[in-house]
């Protein structure tokens, strides 16, 4: 599928399931997309607090350092906007409520492009399909259509909140096997790498080892990609709403 051009392109919108989500599926391409100008806002689910690496933490406590942790991450890449929902850790499900959630944001934002995680199950690499993820990636790809852009879907939103109906352009899906549309962020890497440091509780027991993780993925993609020896790039799925 082919993408609309990043000068058509005013706003994206990136809806993920936890903090470091964006990072680790999409922070090189957000750098990308901020370095021309374009503004990219961040809607996180969960605050994470079922996550973490450090079992001294209660979830009250993670929960306030993992939205720390993103809200700096986010700021290493050209993000200043970020909105958290406050769901629950590990419970997500693609509710009717979760879709209004997503929805109004979508309604707030206005963007041209919504960034989020595939609904699909990835059964050659598992991670990607943790069932928050999943959750996420079909809530809003149903708050994207037709919900933001049908003003008789949650009437709430324009009645009670003034949020007038908004369709997106398209949607960009990661973490999938149908890969089908590729960003060289070889330029920022350095940056993408540093959002992901930001996240001390998730990343900071992988010392040299997240570099080398990074590399080599980005480096496989790259590859399908076409990109010469040495690129580093970030894959989606490419789906219109047309």
């Amino acid at each position: 599928m082919t993408a609309l051009d990043d000068s058509q392109i005013s706003r994206v919108l990136v809806v993920t399931a936890h903090p470091d989500d964006v990072d680790f599926g999409a922070a090189g391409t957000v750098a990308t997309f901020t370095d021309k100008g374009i503004e990219v806002v961040y809607c996180v689910v969960t605050d994470g607090d079922a996550g973490g690496f450090d079992r001294g933490v209660d979830n009250g406590s993670m929960a306030t350092l993992r939205r720390a942790e993103q809200t700096e991450a986010a700021k290493r890449v050209g993000v200043f906007d970020l909105r958290f929902l406050g769901y629950g850790d590990g419970t997500l499900e693609p509710t009717l409520g979760l879709r209004r959630d997503i929805a109004r944001v979508i309604r707030q934002v206005r963007p041209d492009r919504v960034i989020t995680s595939t609904p699909e199950r990835n059964y050659a690499r598992i991670g990607p399909s943790h069932p928050d993820h999943r959750a996420v990636g079909s809530a809003t790809l149903d708050a994207v259509y037709p919900d933001a852009r049908n003003p008789y879907a949650f009437p709430e939103l324009l009645a009670d909140e003034g949020l007038d109906a908004w369709t997106v352009r398209e949607v960009w899906l990661t973490g999938g096997q149908a890969s089908d549309h590729y960003v060289d962020v070889t330029a920022t890497l350095d940056r993408k790498l540093a959002a992901l440091r930001a996240h001390v509780t998730q990343t900071s027991h992988m010392d040299d080892g997240l570099e080398k993780f990074v590399k080599a993925f980005l480096g496989t993609n790259a590859k399908a990609a076409g990109l010469p020896d040495g690129a580093y790039a970030e894959a989606f799925q490419v789906v219109t709403t047309a």
